[in-house]
């Protein structure tokens, strides 16, 4: 019985944090989970930002793969939430962004040349938490294609942020695209082996 009653909740889950979430913070409880969930992403993207990884060309951050990941686990709406309160407390003036407090804090720091990609985030992590919830992280394949439109989105914010404040005759690409290329390639190998993982290994 308790078999059956588990694999009803694991075929009917949309996200895996349906999986992960105790039977005691559904139902009237489950404010506390989005809050707790909320908070603990924002937490996971200040580290993200924080930690820089030798790599070729460029020294490579997890932010991205972050912020796509709590979209895929957490779903649109609260891997949204949980990037919106990152933003938050970076507009706050917490050192939560990527060379903060050295390059600015504060809604200064989001107006310079980073901040398109910082919006894109949000929006990056609904889309992809949509397509988790049609079941796009349980295969490598639509994962890897859920993060490519993911980082896509986030491409598109950025460069068209970063192009009107140095100007469109300059190398755009070249600055904001091109050098980062690598390593998001290695972060979608990243989390296309380890989400569906997760579900084979959650689903009873």
């Amino acid at each position: 019985m308790a078999f059956a009653r588990a694999q009803t909740q694991a075929g009917s889950a949309n996200t895996l944090l349906d999986i992960l979430t105790p039977e005691s913070l559904k139902g009237g409880a489950s404010w506390v989970r989005g809050v707790t969930v909320v908070l603990v992403g924002s937490l996971l993207l200040t580290a993200s930002a924080k930690l820089s990884i030798p790599f070729f060309p460029v020294p490579m951050t997890l932010q991205t793969l972050v912020v796509l990941c709590l979209g895929m686990v957490l779903g649109p709406r609260l891997g949204a939430a949980a990037v919106l309160a990152y933003l938050a407390q970076g507009a706050m003036g917490l050192p939560v962004f990527a060379g903060t407090p050295e390059k600015g804090i504060g809604i200064a720091y989001m107006l310079q040349h980073t901040g398109g990609y910082l919006i894109g985030f949000v929006v990056a992590a609904f889309v992809v938490g949509l397509l988790a919830q049609r079941r796009w992280d349980r295969s490598m394949v639509t994962t890897v294609a859920a993060m490519l439109i993911g980082n896509a989105i986030i491409y598109a914010f950025g460069l068209f942020w970063l192009g009107s404040l140095i100007g469109w005759d300059k190398p755009v690409i070249a600055l904001g695209m091109t050098p980062y290329l690598l390593g998001d390639f290695a972060k979608i190998l990243i989390a296309a082996a380890l989400l569906p993982t997760l579900w084979k290994t959650l689903k009873p």
